[in-house]
């Protein structure tokens, strides 16, 4: 059974959320946009081409105007300007102008860079979601922000671009490696501490279900955590306030991410940058010590983790320094109040920070003690 969640842009209607359970119903929801007109780009990469390249390529042959396909090599390496510029290229040669669309077919990777394409390409043309991940499906496709990344530094070029429509089969999370899929529920785990604590609890006593990736359990459980981004973005879709609550666990863990070279899955550092800024609020008497720790824990039967070793902490330090949202040459660091309630914070210091990635250090001596 499929559900839709509309989002809305400046109080009025821009695109519906649709979660489904295949992909069925993808060309109706196409055509309601107006698509037999115009020519349609699927823009994927390797791996998930080889998955779901030609089944949904085969959805628009003959449907369209034209349909065509641009597949680039897997990896968040290739997320950058020099993959964007092949795309613009295809499309030139190709014909696309403006009345013309782009099909987002893939993970976080895939959206954010086409996303990008989309809002630069003859000063942007319309695209849509189509996540394969539950990393994008819970957070990176809603919302419109897009980007690549640029010298290592995450999403550093990038602009706000509204998809006109998110599609979901969550039927392709069966497909995903047990560690893609966990890393995407870091999201969801987020989006629970900083605005829901029912719905955090829900997490908790839905455990076994999400871990056996149940679709009708893993339905409801995105139709929430979207709708917390929903709630959020909708408030403020241009990050000039609150949409930067969204970040709870960004700020060390994309400096994480870095100092490991993306050798870490994004949604495990979001995991680690979480459990930090639960120790910086429980040590700013935000949390008591008790929430904390039942937050640092729940990550861990998701295979989540919580401390790391091979880092230089003094070297995360200056990486979070890196990070785009300083403002002024100061953080705003999100914290928690409580299970459920998130907050900005410009008050942390290097001490805290620094005390923080310590907390989740794993060093060889703690192995020997």
């Amino acid at each position: 059974m499929s559900e839709r969640l509309p989002i809305l842009y400046n109080k009025k209607p821009c695109y519906d959320i649709v979660f489904t359970q295949s992909f069925d119903g993808l060309w109706d929801e196409l055509q309601a946009l107006g698509c037999e007109d115009r020519r349609l780009c699927i823009v994927t990469d390797s791996k998930v081409d080889e998955l779901y390249g030609a089944a949904v390529f085969s959805m628009l042959e003959d449907r369209c105007r034209k349909a065509v396909k641009y597949v680039f090599p897997n990896g968040e390496e290739n997320k950058t300007l020099d993959t964007v510029r092949g795309v613009y290229t295809f499309l030139i040669e190709e014909g696309f102008d403006r009345r013309d669309m782009l099909i987002a077919l893939g993970g976080g990777v895939v959206g954010d860079l086409t996303g990008y394409t989309a809002a630069t390409y003859l000063r942007g043309i319309d695209f849509i979601q189509v996540p394969t991940t539950l990393l994008s499906q819970a957070d990176s496709s809603i919302g419109g922000k897009t980007g690549v990344d640029f010298d290592g530094y995450k999403n550093m070029v990038g602009a706000f671009k509204m998809p006109r429509l998110v599609y979901m089969n969550l039927a392709v999370l069966g497909t995903l490696e047990e560690r893609q899929f966990f890393s995407g529920f870091a999201e969801v785990m987020k989006s629970a501490l900083l605005k829901d604590s029912l719905f955090y609890e829900w997490l908790l006593e839905n455990m076994y279900e999400i871990c056996e990736r149940d679709l009708d359990v893993l339905q409801e459980m995105l139709m929430r955590s979207c709708g917390i981004k929903k709630l959020v973005v909708e408030k403020d879709p241009m990050e000039q306030g609150d949409r930067a609550l969204l970040n709870l666990g960004h700020t060390i863990g994309h400096a994480i991410e870095k100092y490991k070279n993306f050798e870490l899955y994004h949604g495990e550092c979001v995991a680690l940058g979480c459990v930090a800024a639960a120790y910086i609020s429980w040590k700013k008497e935000l949390l008591s010590m008790d929430e904390y720790y039942e937050i640092r824990d729940m990550f861990v039967p998701f295979n989540l983790p919580i401390s790391i070793d091979d880092i230089e902490p003094q070297e995360i330090l200056r990486l979070t320094k890196s990070d785009k949202k300083m403002e002024a040459g100061t953080i705003k660091f999100i914290l928690l109040k409580k299970i459920g309630r998130a907050v900005i914070d410009r008050t942390v210091t290097d001490d805290e920070i620094l005390a923080a990635v310590n907390e989740i250090y794993f060093s060889e001596e703690d192995a020997h003690e």
